[in-house]
């Protein structure tokens, strides 16, 4: 990335998350041409949903930007994230009150999130992590937790699985091997759901497992070593 204030190259960095086969280079490429150089706060506040549509479809030839194979939700997220407002997610759940003990009986799970309350994240680039406490009758949403400091980590997979080193489960729409591995290691269940779910959706179907939880998630509810041992035996 070029020399850019730091907080300004987060900015496209974010942005470029959301629209797929843009990677950075690209985007500043699109950049440049559409608010002119040098990019600074000003420029990128200038940047709209229209100019950019038009430049990433001039990539492929679309000069309208009609046939982009981007959608335009993308689109008018990644202006936002360009302007600075990646805090500003209208749709975001919110955060309710919570003490440890609220929930007895509970497990803590991470959601990979790019907007509103969706698993729609790659555990790479979801640019937050929704987390939520969850028990066998009962949910609640307990923090927010961006993944913009991320980018600039030396380990960006160690720096996520940190992140929410906490929780016991996490849902992401898809993860690779070595971060999976890290993931593991950070002693949290990583499961995979392919498709954009809504997050009340997956936890409620979740609830279910309490009934006959696994071994990894008996030992985070505190169940006896016994107990665990007897699930293990019944499967």
């Amino acid at each position: 990335m070029e020399a850019l204030p730091r907080e300004l190259a987060l900015r496209i960095a974010l942005a470029t998350r959301i629209l797929p086969g843009i990677d950075i280079p690209r985007l500043l490429a699109i950049l440049h041409e559409r608010v002119g150089s040098p990019l600074d706060d000003e420029k990128l506040k200038a940047v709209t949903v229209t100019n950019l549509k038009t430049g990433l479809g001039s990539l492929d030839g679309e000069e309208d930007g009609e046939d982009i194979g981007i959608g335009l939700a993308n689109i008018k997220l990644a202006v936002r994230y360009l302007w600075g407002d990646e805090a500003e997610d209208e749709d975001l759940p919110e955060i309710m009150p919570y003490k440890e003990g609220d929930l007895p009986d509970s497990i803590r799970v991470a959601i990979g999130s790019n907007s509103g309350a969706l698993i729609n994240g790659h555990f790479g680039s979801c640019i937050r992590f929704l987390v939520y406490q969850l028990s066998r009758d009962a949910y609640r949403l307990v923090d927010i937790r961006s993944t913009i400091e991320a980018d600039s980590a030396e380990d960006r997979n160690l720096f996520r699985a940190n992140l929410i080193k906490d929780c016991h489960v996490m849902f992401v729409q898809s993860i690779g091997g070595p971060a999976a591995a890290k993931v593991i290691r950070a002693d949290i269940y990583p499961i995979k759901v392919p498709d954009v779910t809504e997050a009340v959706t997956q936890l409620v179907e979740f609830q279910s497992v309490f009934d006959a939880p696994p071994p990894w998630m008996a030992k985070a509810l505190g169940r006896s070593a016994e107990e665990r041992v007897r699930f293990s035996h019944d499967e």
